[in-house]
């Protein structure tokens, strides 16, 4: 049983970001430029090279994969056994997960992700790609810092169409610790 006005049917939904809105239509495009490129080339070089090609790509990336798996993992026992944080590595750069990435992306198969996946093996790309990501991520975490837990607690409430904010507890009759528990302090006073 409710009480009040009646809510409106009209709600305004928050806008999407810019990445949500643009990320599918980015991979229909990738997909339809990795097909055209492997036609364009196997019309040029013929199917059975490319359909080589492709499988080398596979193997080799599979091998890379695998080769910075071994590499996270003796990092991380070395890191244990000298009682550490298994952070960057013998190299400094930390990149087993760029290695990592690098290798997925000569596994899939396609001439753009295999020349993106063989770019990423390179030391200056993992560097430069290792700078963006962290400075992205602490540029994200400082947005998150200034907006703090307030914002997100004040987006929890829930708005009527005549403007008040209705704060509210849900409970569950079928929970322990509903209204009928003797162990709940009762919320009228």
């Amino acid at each position: 049983m409710t009480t009040g006005a009646p809510t409106s049917s009209s709600t305004v939904r928050p806008r999407r970001s810019a990445l949500r809105r643009y990320l599918p239509l980015g991979v229909v495009a990738w997909l339809v430029l990795e097909v055209w490129l492997l036609i364009l080339v196997a019309g040029a070089v013929g199917g059975f090279l490319v359909f080589l090609l492709l499988v080398a790509g596979f193997v080799a990336g599979s091998v890379v994969v695998k080769r910075a798996g071994r590499r996270a993992l003796t990092n991380l026992n070395e890191a244990i056994q000298r009682g550490g944080s298994p952070s960057a590595g013998r190299n400094g750069s930390g990149g087993n997960g760029l290695a990592m990435l690098a290798g997925l992306l000569l596994m899939i198969p396609g001439l753009i992700s295999d020349a993106a996946g063989l770019l990423l093996l390179l030391p200056p790309v993992q560097r430069a790609v290792s700078r963006f990501g962290q400075s992205a991520f602490e540029r994200r975490l400082r947005g998150a810092a200034s907006g703090g837990l307030g914002d997100a607690f004040q987006q929890a409430r829930m708005h009527r169409p005549d403007g008040k904010v209705v704060q509210g507890e849900v409970i569950s009759r079928d929970r322990p610790g509903g209204p009928d528990d003797p162990h709940r302090p009762p919320l009228n006073r």
